[in-house]
């Protein structure tokens, strides 16, 4: 017996009976060797964590655009919250905890330069649509390695594919994934909002704060205990009613606060303009795009979405840049 084999072993063991064990995933679109060392999904989670997508999350907007202070968080901040977050749910549940780490590391690896106004930006304009939980499952699928993509179990990719609020996961690790990135980002949007000025504790109802907490920090212990302790044993992921409720309250709250607020929000206006120039200029202009995205072209995906590929998959900075060289003119001179 290898190391990978004591490890299914272990978990057929240990884990919970609903828990998705790794020896009976459904598998890969196409069929690989097995490791001898590591699991299906803690390969996964390790192509995920080596990808580029992920390494460009680290400058890509949460909330707040080109925040000045080192202590707001970016989507790769986010990213690493909800997969801690997932991981002490799923350790707690006796889940596989390499599957919830895999799904939550990947979950947002297609989302845009400067967060939901990108993504709203190229959803107005690309005639397919866009949405990100999409383009996340097309980065692993095709995206990734020059277009040959991760090759991924089946079980990370309906994680990935289901994790926003409509969505309905599989397995109870995707289900913990789904909500935990909601926890998450309640949670440290309103961490960064007080930190921005933009709300304060006063402004949270004393009665979401008796049933919630009274910080941030106390709210994030109620939401995950509570998850716990309603989901143990149980086959699906849930929340008791009056926890729900409230953090459901408490999201209207940051939608209403902080997500429409003028202030956090008054250059997502520009950035929207200036992703959807990008887009309408590569799709004049396909031969401008990076080798590889003119290779997705030449082998027959539209150039609409091969566009959305390239922009979505700008940093805002590089983003930026793109649009600086493009549009703004140089001043000329003679040396």
């Amino acid at each position: 017996m290898n190391i990978r084999e004591r490890f299914e072993e272990k978990e057929f063991q240990e884990l919970s009976p609903c828990a998705s064990h790794s020896r009976n995933s459904r598998g890969r679109d196409l069929p690989e060797p097995e490791c001898d060392i590591r699991t299906v999904y803690q390969r996964d989670r390790d192509r995920i964590l080596h990808s580029k997508a992920f390494r460009r999350l680290k400058d890509k907007t949460q909330v707040f655009l080109a925040p000045q202070g080192d202590h707001y968080r970016t989507r790769l901040t986010h990213t690493l919250e909800v997969s801690q977050t997932a991981r002490t749910v799923a350790k707690a549940l006796k889940l596989n905890e390499d599957l919830v780490e895999a799904i939550a590391l990947g979950h947002d690896l297609g989302h845009t330069p400067f967060g939901h106004a990108g993504e709203d930006a190229l959803n107005e304009v690309c005639p397919e649509g866009f949405a990100h939980y999409k383009q996340s499952l097309r980065v692993v699928e095709i995206l990734e390695k020059e277009g040959r993509g991760l090759n991924l179990t089946w079980e990370v990719r309906d994680g990935i594919r289901n994790h926003r609020t409509a969505g309905h996961p599989h397995t109870l690790e995707g289900q913990v994934v789904r909500l935990c990135d909601k926890i998450s980002y309640i949670h440290h949007d309103m961490d960064d909002a007080e930190r921005a000025g933009i709300i304060s504790e006063d402004d949270i109802p004393i009665t979401l704060r008796v049933v919630l907490g009274m910080t941030t920090r106390e709210r994030l212990n109620t939401l995950i205990h509570d998850m716990v302790a309603n989901s143990f044993g149980r086959d699906r992921i849930i929340q008791s009613e009056e926890i729900h409720e409230a953090m459901m309250t408490l999201r209207k709250l940051m939608f209403d606060n902080v997500y429409t607020n003028p202030m956090a929000k008054h250059e997502e206006i520009k950035a929207k303009r200036m992703l959807q120039q990008l887009y309408e200029y590569y799709s004049k202009h396909p031969e401008k795009l990076s080798r590889e995205y003119q290779e997705l072209i030449a082998r027959g995906e539209k150039k609409e979405r091969v566009v959305c590929d390239y922009i979505s998959g700008m940093t805002d900075q590089y983003s930026i840049h793109k649009f600086q060289e493009i549009f703004v003119p140089k001043a000329w001179a003679v040396y």
